[in-house]
């Protein structure tokens, strides 16, 4: 069996791996184009998909992993009064660096006999691939390609017409185990810790009128900052913030996947989690296949749209739904918002529901 990913970002080489440990050819074919490198980005991953990663994909090492215990939300409209608070027996999710899982990827990938990685220098390749008979599943992953524009460009769009600005900080050593959230009256902020001395920021600024400095994001990281004692502020960087979901999920032989399937705010740290969650029903498909002797073919790609199309286009409208529930409460001046958050973090029906809904999404199993 041959398979083909095309992009060679972080959802592509999870998924490559995934495959090559059922013995699956994967090539990844990639254009050279300049990405930006985000040295001071992280991940969150749920518990459930962390125990899938480290079954299914590649075992992470526990030292570099964060569990997070505790999320506490915070508005800044109630002088920073705290709104929600989540509190687990064990980890609610846990923060990992994205270089350290690129560095176990392609650590374990460049090792395997069935993975190989090949340049797309002229995009007319991309016609030569996708009629090679050699692939029985062609997978995209890369949104911006010619593939994407030609055959996956009818998408719901949201442009939140914002940057989200990370940073990671280095400060005293202090117990790290629980994550912060602020929505501010100009986006929400998250203190995500990494380990005991260090912890990431992600800053998503609203309707951005002006490019935000790395002074100004410092000035505004030290003013909502209450608990670190910071020592020193890694390279600030940005990227745009918006939601994508795609309508079409596959043409003949050919499946969207990742970033080309579905993107969505990070407020809520689901980006990855989504596209994990996509890899276990995939992989889950192709497995049963292998097991029966079914051949790998173009109805896969319409088996996988029946079982998450629904699942994936709820998931990113309940993100978007948090996005603006939290805004609208900031532009009104009524405490209704806040004295129902309080109530309902209060709940212990809701508590389960909001738990399980980061942990495992709306997939029934």
């Amino acid at each position: 069996m041959n398979i083909c990913l095309i992009g060679d970002g972080l959802a592509s080489l999870t998924l490559a791996k995934n495959l090559i440990n059922k013995n699956i050819k994967v090539d990844i074919c990639y254009e050279n184009r300049k990405k930006p490198h985000f040295n001071s980005r992280t991940i969150g991953i749920s518990k459930d998909n962390l125990d899938f990663f480290n079954k299914e994909i590649v075992k992470i090492n526990q030292k570099k992993i964060c569990k997070i215990k505790k999320i506490e939300i915070y508005s800044e409209k109630f002088e920073n009064e705290k709104v929600l608070n989540f509190v687990g027996k064990k980890e609610l999710f846990s923060i990992v660096k994205n270089k350290e899982i690129f560095k176990i990827l392609n650590s374990n990938l460049n090792k395997s006999k069935f993975f190989k990685k090949i340049l797309v220098k002229n995009k007319i390749i991309y016609k030569k691939i996708l009629k090679d008979k050699k692939y029985d599943l062609i997978i995209n992953l890369d949104s911006k390609n010619n593939i994407s524009k030609n055959f996956f460009s009818n998408k719901i769009m949201k442009d939140y017409s914002s940057f989200a600005y990370t940073s990671i900080i280095k400060h005293k050593k202090i117990e790290n185990n629980k994550a912060i959230q602020i929505f501010t009256k100009i986006g929400p902020i998250a203190f995500l810790p990494i380990s005991n001395s260090e912890t990431s920021i992600v800053f998503s600024i609203v309707n951005q009128q002006k490019n935000i400095t790395e002074k100004d994001f410092i000035y505004l990281i030290k003013n909502f900052n209450k608990k670190y004692e910071i020592k020193d502020f890694s390279k600030v960087e940005k990227f745009k913030l918006e939601t994508s979901i795609s309508r079409n999920y596959y043409k003949h032989n050919l499946l969207a996947f990742g970033d080309c399937l579905h993107k969505i705010h990070p407020l809520a740290g689901q980006g990855f989690n989504m596209i994990l969650r996509d890899i276990k029903v995939l992989s889950s498909i192709i497995q049963n296949r292998i097991d029966l002797g079914f051949p790998i073919d173009f109805s896969i790609c319409k088996e996988f749209e029946n079982k998450t199309k629904h699942y994936n286009f709820l998931f990113s409208i309940g993100n978007d739904f948090i996005y603006e529930f939290f805004k609208f409460d900031n532009n009104y001046k009524n405490n209704y918002l806040n004295y129902l958050l309080k109530f309902f973090s209060k709940n212990e029906i809701f508590n389960k529901f909001a738990h399980r809904y980061a942990d495992r999404g709306l997939f029934i199993e």
